[in-house]
């Protein structure tokens, strides 16, 4: 691989993960991380050793030194220049995402999965207010914001918050986050420390200068949701006419303004059938990104049970969206943690070179290093709810997954990094071994773990199978029969 695919390589969330796990096998380097016991300490010594700051001292000049000869010593095997990784850690996102992942290994050494001392990414439902009627939203949004939300005041706590914790990325959802006049000035104030931003929307209020005030606003990634390849298909998903025709003129807009643009859309039964032609528009409107949602009954979601595919249908449609993403023209990724056990099992086959460890990251991997393939997704873990990401609700109650609605505490009341440190739920996320969990005897329980929204939407239980599963196809016929069951006695 040339030094360019090698730094282009280098550059997404899977690849930091995957050296850093070669950086630590130092003794001496877990102990100097553990001593700088805050992620922002990390931070700083990296981007001493980039050159973007200064070493006001001579403890901090050693630090960086140490940090520099362990992220280096990790590189080399991939071929990756001293300098390379100078520029690449110019970025203060990357160098939050190298920071919590370091100290996450200083702390709690090598696991499978691993664990983090913070999430590498944060959904914010920044506003539960929505213009449009979506009949799968998870957040049950309506045409009014929550009476709690937070203030303006209280949003910038969140953010700082986040930053101390050492959070590397925002995700701001909804409801629709564009409604809500908070928006731009949070997601400035965001930026100046250092976050990546994104912003996951229906695309409806995206105008020109929309677009452009969100660019400013240092947001880099903007992901347009849209259910269906026609007008026909995805409105009548929506709620609204018309919603079709603004949302591709929305995505149009941001990506004229420079920003990185993703086309999201949710498998059901409404639109499976048509999934080709949604990956057709995509290319077509040259998105960067395709991601298919996992369908999960919650919110009012629960009142289109049987739009939920089975097994079958998801293993089939993992297979064939592996093999559109092997084409190249984009990336293109589902939240089923299934997606990371497919996309290893063809690079093994050398079916492609591509995996897709977690939702929000893919990794390319280099000739020869196909063998580390397996310890680099149970390293990542596949869902990553309560792991290396979780949500906060417009009123700051923090949960593990935005499909998951449970309530593990409050940003502003209980403090976000003593909730993320404590919580029982979160610790049980963390734990594939537990003989409770669904999962424990599975041989790909580190690389996927099954979704736990989706096993707590079925079961009331975080610990619970995920009937989605081909591996747990028992489970899905079962409630196939609890259901038909329960119509012929209505």
């Amino acid at each position: 691989m040339d030094k360019n695919n090698k730094d282009k390589a280098l550059q997404n969330e899977a690849e930091i993960i995957a050296y850093l796990n070669r950086v630590m096998d130092s003794t001496f380097a877990r102990f100097i991380m553990k001593k700088l016991s805050r992620p922002k300490s990390i931070s700083r010594s990296l981007g001493i050793y980039a050159g973007v700051e200064e070493a006001k001292t001579v403890k901090e000049k050693v630090h960086a030194k140490v940090v520099a000869t362990a992220i280096e010593k990790g590189a080399a095997p991939l071929g990756v220049e001293p300098q390379a990784l100078k520029d690449f850690l110019k970025d203060p996102y990357i160098r939050k995402g190298f920071s919590v992942i370091i100290r996450g290994i200083a702390e709690y050494g090598i696991t499978k999965p691993q664990r983090l001392s913070a999430p590498f990414l944060v959904v914010w439902n920044f506003t539960s207010e929505c213009n449009l009627r979506c009949k799968h939203c998870y957040a049950s949004a309506t045409p009014h914001p929550a009476p709690d939300e937070l203030t303006l005041e209280e949003k910038m706590e969140v953010v700082d918050q986040l930053d101390e914790a050492g959070v590397a990325a925002i995700s701001f959802s909804g409801g629709e986050p564009l409604m809500n006049k908070h928006l731009l000035p949070v997601a400035e104030y965001a930026s100046s420390k250092g976050f990546y931003l994104a912003v996951a929307t229906n695309g409806t209020l995206i105008t020109p200068k929309m677009a452009e005030r969100m660019k400013e606003a240092g947001i880099g990634y903007v992901e347009v949701s849209i259910d269906g390849p026609t007008a026909e298909i995805h409105d009548a998903f929506r709620g609204v006419k018309g919603a079709f025709d603004r949302a591709v003129t929305g995505l149009k807009n941001a990506k004229d303004a420079g920003l990185t643009v993703g086309l999201a859309t949710t498998a059901t039964h409404h639109n499976i059938g048509v999934m080709a032609e949604m990956v057709e528009l995509a290319r077509k409107l040259q998105v960067d990104r395709f991601i298919v949602f996992s369908f999960v009954p919650t919110g009012r979601g629960r009142e289109i049970v049987e739009e939920d595919p089975g097994p079958e249908e998801r293993e089939d449609l993992m297979n064939f969206l592996y093999r559109e993403w092997q084409k190249g023209d984009m990336q293109i990724v589902t939240t089923s943690p299934c997606y990371a056990r497919i996309s290893l099992s063809n690079a093994l086959k050398n079916a492609g070179a591509k995996i897709s460890p977690t939702h929000f990251a893919d990794l390319e991997l280099p000739a020869g290093y196909l063998e580390g393939a397996k310890a680099l997704t149970e390293f990542i873990g596949g869902c990553g709810a309560g792991r290396i990401y979780c949500s906060i609700e417009e009123n700051g109650d923090i949960q593990p997954c935005v499909f998951m609605p449970i309530k593990l505490g409050n940003v502003i009341k209980d403090g976000f990094q003593r909730v993320w440190d404590n919580n029982e739920v979160l610790q049980e996320l963390r734990d594939r071994d537990n003989s409770d969990y669904a999962g424990s005897s599975c041989p790909y329980r580190y690389i996927c773990g099954g979704c736990r929204a989706r096993a707590y939407a079925y079961y009331g239980d975080v610990k619970a199978p995920d009937p989605g599963c081909i591996m747990y196809k028992d489970e899905w016929d079962k409630i196939i029969s609890r259901e038909r069951g329960l119509r012929i006695r209505i």
